[in-house]
């Protein structure tokens, strides 16, 4: 059965980014595999490869958001397996002291404690993306100075960074959300593969505002890589989630979108502690209800 192929050009690397993101995000069908490559400096081109042709309409809503794109073109492409061909060339990422490889690089790292295998598939978050690799260096830092008890990852999709937590703090419990019921069995899956399911409940929820959830309060860590919008939305129910002194890791961030997610957090009480940036996004990483020194 032939696949599709969305095909975008962007006018440079940062909105070639940013349209990865999105592309990520589709869940209706998702992507099977996901190239971004340059063109002629400084252009970029984006093509991501589906199972089944995504709705015109759905695409182009979801790529309105970033500005320097072309006209995403949909193509019919022979059938092969495009996962077993991205996987096998897909590098490891190091992030701090992890590193999030494909089971085609299981036998180099299986013996690091703090390796994490994710296949790229149908939930969002491999490392490969900036966003995600900096939300794994800023809890690699946090780590290193502090014990968190419970953390929560909202929005989870693949269970990565989640995982994460558990391999790095091996005392917490860790809980993992996102509405997307695929993602969820993704993350369960990856779970198990990485020998942390009976530390890491993954549910199926909307934001914070889920019963289980507020059972589980105060968290004193949360890892948080959305996009600006939900963020800030959230960011009252944010601080009630988190007790005094915890800390929230934001990320999906471009550059510019940055400074406003950080007011509306500081508005409600949280103290910058770091601000990461890597490839044109940037993650921030809040603590609420106590004075920090800004790095």
């Amino acid at each position: 059965m032939p696949l599709a192929k969305l095909r975008i050009e962007a006018a440079d690397l940062e909105a070639g980014r940013a349209a990865c993101l999105l592309i990520e995000r589709l869940d209706d069908p998702a992507p099977i595999a996901l190239t971004l490559f340059e063109l002629k400096a400084p252009r970029f081109v984006v093509e991501a490869y589906f199972d089944r042709a995504p709705a015109a309409a759905t695409v182009e809503r979801q790529l309105a958001q970033v500005a320097g794109l072309g006209q995403a073109c949909l193509e019919a492409v022979p059938d092969q397996n495009w996962v077993a061909l991205s996987q096998a060339s897909l590098p490891p990422v190091a992030a701090g002291r992890f590193i999030v490889h494909g089971s085609h690089d299981r036998a180099r790292f299986a013996m690091r404690r703090l390796a994490i295998e994710i296949e790229a598939g149908e939930a969002f978050g491999t490392g490969h993306n900036a966003a995600t690799a900096l939300c794994l260096e800023a809890l690699d830092g946090l780590t290193r100075r502090r014990s968190f008890a419970r953390v929560l990852d909202l929005g989870c999709g693949s269970g990565v960074l989640a995982i994460a937590a558990a391999r790095a703090l091996p005392a917490a419990h860790v809980v993992a959300v996102d509405n997307d019921p695929i993602a969820v069995a993704v993350a369960e899956a990856n779970a198990r593969l990485n020998g942390v399911a009976p530390r890491l409940r993954v549910l199926r929820a909307t934001g914070l505002d889920y019963r289980v959830l507020r059972h589980a309060q105060p968290f004193d860590l949360v890892l948080a890589n959305l996009l600006p919008g939900p963020l800030v939305q959230m960011a009252s129910r944010m601080r009630r989630s988190l007790g005094a002194g915890g800390v929230a890791v934001l990320s999906g961030l471009l550059a510019h979108q940055a400074r406003g997610v950080a007011a509306a957090y500081g508005a409600r009480g949280f103290h910058l502690l770091r601000r990461l940036q890597a490839e044109g996004w940037t993650a921030l990483v809040v603590m609420r209800g106590q004075r920090a020194v800004r790095k």
